[in-house]
């Protein structure tokens, strides 16, 4: 339940062939700076360099007061909102958001994925039709500054890696002000409800609750 097949369908990202490379999506974090700097100057005539390894499609709207750092790549209709804030190493798909005061960190967001108003992504990446309310985040850090595990019920998984987000899989709905902590999975057409503290594997099809309860949708 929280492979790169089971997440997500490969056909809405750039990343296609890269991801395929991976059975689980936090193996992919640690190259995705250098597969978005091998990519970018692959892109074509619809894409601007407009800086040093940062490129653009030409029908994006990048909003003036939005940063954009290197490398990174945003897709075709998507709009960067004020202040929206791209640390780096991030491939933003088609028709996204990335909205007010937003922050992105080593990143893939899959097309049609929506962070519109408050948000921090880090080393996470959502998959399509994806959306994030406002205030949520990603926390990508455990506290005590050790190795993310994946916890699904009894089992866990050593990630091996200490910077960790988010694996939101295709059409997730994560309420406003949710924390998704580190090593947080969710599963295709899932729900997080507003206010809630993720933690582990939420199936797909399924409603997490606010206290931490999860069942299923149908």
């Amino acid at each position: 339940m929280y492979t790169i097949n089971d997440l997500y369908d490969l056909d809405h990202t750039l990343a296609k062939d890269y991801l395929s490379q991976f059975t689980y999506p936090w193996e992919a974090l640690k190259g995705i700076k250098d597969f978005i700097l091998e990519l970018g100057p692959t892109l074509g005539d619809d894409y601007e360099e407009v800086s040093e390894n940062v490129w653009v499609h030409k029908t994006a709207k990048v909003f003036p007061s939005a940063y954009l750092g290197a490398p990174c790549i945003i897709g075709p209709e998507t709009e960067v909102r004020q202040c929206a804030f791209i640390r780096g190493s991030a491939l933003v798909g088609a028709n996204c958001v990335v909205g007010n005061s937003c922050e992105l960190k080593n990143v893939i967001l899959f097309d049609n994925v929506q962070t519109p108003h408050y948000n921090y992504v880090g080393d996470s990446i959502l998959g399509y039709y994806s959306h994030t309310g406002a205030g949520a985040i990603t926390s990508n850090v455990k506290s005590d500054k050790q190795l993310v595990v994946i916890h699904n019920g009894d089992e866990q998984i050593e990630t091996g890696i200490k910077k960790v987000g988010a694996m939101l899989g295709d059409y997730v709905e994560v309420g406003c002000n949710s924390v998704l902590n580190p090593g947080t999975v969710i599963g295709r057409h899932s729900n997080v409800y507003p206010t809630s503290c993720v933690r582990g594997v939420v199936p797909e099809n399924s409603i997490h609750k606010n206290d931490g309860t999860i069942v299923k949708k149908y």
